[in-house]
Order: structure tokens, then C-alpha cells, then sequence
């Protein structure tokens, strides 16, 4: 209802309309009042304030149902000067259970406003409805109103740095769990450059920008990519001296000779981190939004729980080689004891992952065959010396015992609950199975040989032909793709030789690199 009350000067400023933009800097201030004047000499006592740098940017509702239409185009509207007494003589008092209720809506500040005190008494208000004000409208003059709006701008942004403090703390925690899950260090480089982008870009309502960044290892001195996004993301492997401009790589430098995290230029971030081992990563960032003092806060929290995750895939990282370097060194024992080509153990562990990722196991998994691959042959220790070392065919009783290292290897693992022998354990026993029935040690056909058992005999026997054994020659490479064709359905599970078959040259790759 109208204030014919208020004594303060009118001045036409016109209005914001629903859905209308306002300034993105900008504090929001929603007027709702079924009076245009009220709307005006609003505007013209506020005009030109600003609080912490920021200008105010006006949004008017004449009645309940334009207040709601406001919210809704509006979510992030920092106060409400509002009028109880418009349709009805409880409107105001509605919307506000409507925002609080409703919309859940805890943030917007509002400052109710009325003409008609009795009708909305000030004690009950305040403590029911969560307002941060209540003026009559004759007692609202430019001085009080000012401070009304300062009041309930300090308590917006408070609410507000505490609200983004805990969204930025849950998404530490959530890419802190996710960071810890990953196992190599290429997808934990990609994690946090993801992480780090999510985590800098708090506020859901704000426009995205693209943020470009990568993350690089030391390698001999030279920091080289390991992951990238943005428009790095084509410069993975190269080293970061080659790709950033000298005046970035000489903060580079900085942050690496001081052992220290960096941001420069507003919007440009450098986290380095050192592990226990003495190996040394940097993370660099730019693009985005302007970075605040609780985006660096919250990066730095961020990194330290980076920092142990770091540690921990270093000592895993370690772990593993060991792991490798021993079981390589056990497999190439037995292919040395029965003067089998150099390297084979080698060859079929990286020829058995390469076709696990074609046949679409999961990541953990054909790193876990690449680990237990070269102890395929471990039950040929109870092979007899003259037997495994003869020159000239096998006879039938011979090649009997030959045909009994698979169960006997199997043995020698299967005890184990560690994943590693449990694989190995599979794939030394039924390597030698084969699609048709035909194989041995157990005659399976098809698919009850474990995947683990097919994938093996297509890399043993590709391997076995492509080089010299002690009783023949080398194959011809196209021989032996003749009769990988051939045994097709018969010796060897269809799928697998076809995966082979139809990308053959990273296999010849594995061949030459590991050629013995």
C-alpha cells in the first residue's frame, strides 16, 4: 500500500524487469513494494553507494507473484527491502516463508518495510521469519536506510565466505578421495589439474572460463608434461622449457629453485611438491577467474593433502618396481635355464597388456597381467635339465613331462592370496589350454579357459614364432600371421587374435624394443 508518509525527494530512475541482466559485480538489491515511488526514492538515496568495491544493482517487484518471478531469474539477489502490506495484508510476510521455507533460500538479507507497524508487529517478525531489519516508513530516512543496507550487506558477505569455505572444504575432501584412488602417476596428474579446476571455481552461478594448465615431473634434470588441459593439452611428453613463454618458465624456474608454490599475474598458479624420495612435480595453472585470498587459502589446504597422496603413489610406485623387477628376474631365470630367446618373458608381459586394455579389462587389471605374466613358465624348475635344454625333437614321453609344468607352477603359486600369484597362478596353468578342447593340462574349451589363460596363448605362441627357439629358427613374420589366421577359433580365442591382428604394429613395436 502506498506511504503517503515519506517526506524524501522522487526521482524517475526507471526499473529492472524480471529476467532483466544486471551488473555481475554487482551487489543485487531486490525493492518489493506495490508503490512505484517507493521503488524511485529508493534508488535515488542509494545511487552511488558502493561496499568493498562493489556498486549496487536495483531489481523491482510490485506485488508477491513479481517477487517470486525476481527470485527465480535471481538466485543470487544479496538484500530484500520489503513491503508487508501489498495484496494482501500479510504479502510480505508470506514471500518471506516462501524464501525461507521454500526456496531454502538462507542468504538473501531482508529488510522489511511497512507503513501499517500494527499489522506485522517487530519482535514477532524478527525472531519467526529470519529478517535482518524492520522499519516503519517513517522512520526509514536516507541515513537509516543506508545503514540498513550496509548491516545486511556485512552479514550477505559473511554468509556468503562461509558458505564458499564450505564448499570449497567439501570439494577438498571429495578430490582428496579421489586423488588417493588413483594409482598411476599420469592419472594422478590429470586428477588434480581436474581437482584444482573444480575446486577454484566455487561459485556455482558464475560463468565458466576455460582453464588451461599441465602438470610436469622432474626427468633428468628436465621437467617434462605428464598431463595437460587447456591448450596444453597437445604438449604431453614435451618438456616444459619448450612449450611455456620465457617469462612463465622463469617463475617456473623460481618456484623450482625455492621449493615453493607460486601465484603471479592474478590468475596464474604454480604448486610445486617434492616427495619423500626426493622426486619433484610441479602443477601449473592459468586462465579463469581472478584468484581470491580463499581460492589460495583453499589450494594450499588442497595441496597438502596432494603432498601425502604424492608420498604414498611414490612409495607404491616403488613397491611395484620391485614387485616387477623381481618377478622379470625369476621369469628370465627359466627362459635362461632352458636357453630360451632373450627377453621372451619381457615381450609376453607387455604383448599381454597391450591386448587386456584391447579386450577392455579394467586399467588395475592389465597392469596386474603385465606384473604376472613372465611367470607363465614357472613350473618348467621341475623340468629336467635334459629335457628343457635339448637340442633335437621331443619324444612322446618327453614332451609328457614338459606337458606337466603348467599344473606343477600352478602349485607352486596357488597357495598365495596376494592378486599378483593369484593371476600368475591362472595363467601358468591354462596357457596352454586351448579354444578348441585340444589343449592342456585340463582339456577346457571356449570360455571356460580364463581370459587370463586365452590372452596368455595368443602372446606366448606370437611370441614364441616370431623368434629363435633351440630347436628352430624364427619364424617369417608373415608365417606366423598365417597361422595365428589359421588357429583362429581353434588354438586361440577369436576375439584376442583378432585384436591382434587388426593393430599388429604396436606388438612389432613391443618385439623390437625388447629384442634379445
Amino acid at each position: 500500500m502506498a506511504d503517503t508518509s515519506d517526506d524524501l525527494l522522487f526521482a524517475d530512475e526507471g526499473e529492472v524487469k524480471p529476467g532483466a541482466p544486471a551488473s555481475p559485480t554487482a551487489w543485487k538489491v531486490l525493492i518489493v513494494d506495490d508503490e512505484a515511488e517507493v521503488h524511485n526514492v529508493t534508488r535515488l538515496v542509494l545511487s552511488g553507494f558502493r561496499y568493498k568495491g562493489r556498486g549496487l544493482s536495483f531489481l523491482s517487484a510490485y506485488s508477491g507473484n513479481e517477487a517470486k518471478a525476481m527470485l527465480a531469474a535471481h538466485p543470487d539477489i544479496a538484500v530484500i527491502l520489503l513491503d508487508v502490506v501489498m495484496e494482501e495484508n500479510d504479502t510480505g510476510l508470506k514471500l518471506v516463508k516462501y524464501i525461507r521455507e521454500d526456496l531454502q533460500n538462507r542468504f538473501v538479507r531482508i529488510i522489511l518495510r511497512t507503513g501499517q507497524p500494527g499489522q506485522a508487529p517487530e519482535e514477532r517478525v524478527i525472531v519467526e521469519y529470519d529478517i535482518n531489519d524492520y522499519k516503519e516508513k517513517t522512520e526509514l530516512t536516507a541515513q537509516k536506510l543506508l545503514t540498513a543496507i550496509v548491516s545486511a550487506l556485512r552479514t550477505s558477505s559473511d554468509i556468503a565466505t562461509i558458505e564458499a569455505n564450505r564448499l570449497g572444504l567439501e570439494k577438498i575432501i571429495e578430490a582428496s578421495e579421489n586423488i588417493f584412488e588413483l594409482q598411476s602417476m599420469e592419472k594422478f596428474s590429470i586428477g588434480v589439474l581436474s581437482q584444482l579446476i573444480s575446486i577454484l571455481d566455487l561459485n556455482k552461478n558464475a560463468i565458466v572460463c576455460q582453464a588451461s594448465g599441465f602438470a610436469a615431473v622432474n626427468n633428468k634434470g628436465h621437467f617434462s608434461i605428464l598431463a595437460a588441459t587447456g591448450e596444453y593439452q597437445d604438449f604431453v611428453r614435451r618438456n616444459v622449457d619448450e612449450v611455456v613463454p620465457p617469462e612463465i618458465y622463469a617463475h617456473f624456474e623460481q618456484a623450482v629453485r625455492s621449493r615453493t608454490s607460486l601465484f603471479f599475474d592474478g590468475k596464474r598458479y604454480l604448486g610445486y611438491f617434492r616427495s619423500q624420495n626426493e622426486s619433484e612435480s610441479v602443477i601449473y595453472l592459468e586462465g579463469g577467474k581472478e584468484l581470491t585470498e580463499l581460492d589460495l587459502q583453499l589450494v594450499e589446504i588442497f595441496f597438502a593433502n596432494v603432498s601425502i597422496a604424492f608420498d604414498n603413489l611414490h612409495l607404491n610406485k616403488e613397491v611395484e618396481d620391485t614387485q616387477r623387477e623381481i618377478v622379470l628376474t625369476l621369469g628370465e631365470t627359466i627362459e635362461w635355464r632352458s636357453r630360451e630367446t632373450g627377453n621372451h618373458v619381457r615381450r609376453v608381459a607387455e604383448y599381454m597388456y597391450l591386448l587386456a586394455r584391447k579386450y577392455g579389462l579394467p586399467e588395475a587389471e592389465c597392469t596386474l597381467l603385465r606384473l604376472a605374466a613372465p611367470m607363465h613358465d614357472v613350473g618348467k624348475l621341475g623340468i629336467p635339465d635334459s629335457i628343457l635344454q635339448k637340442p633335437g625333437p621331443l619324444t612322446d614321453s618327453e614332451i609328457a613331462v614338459v606337458r606337466t609344468h603348467p599344473v606343477i607352477g600352478h602349485e607352486i603359486l596357488k597357495a598365495s592370496h596376494r592378486e599378483l600369484l593369484k593371476a600368475a597362478a591362472i595363467i601358468s596353468l591354462q596357457h596352454h589350454e586351448r579354444y578348441d578342447g585340444s589343449g592342456y593340462p585340463s582339456g577346457l574349451r571356449g570360455e571356460d579357459i580364463h581370459v587370463y589363460g586365452r590372452l596368455a596363448a595368443v602372446s606366448d605362441v606370437f611370441d614364441a614364432l616370431m623368434c629363435d627357439r633351440i630347436y628352430r629358427p624364427a619364424w617369417p613374420r608373415e608365417q606366423v600371421l598365417e597361422h595365428m589366421r589359421a588357429e583362429r577359433g581353434r588354438h586361440f580365442d577369436p576375439r584376442i587374435v583378432d585384436l591382434l591382428l587388426s593393430d599388429l604394429e604396436p606388438f612389432l613395436k613391443i618385439h623390437e624394443q625388447y629384442k634379445g
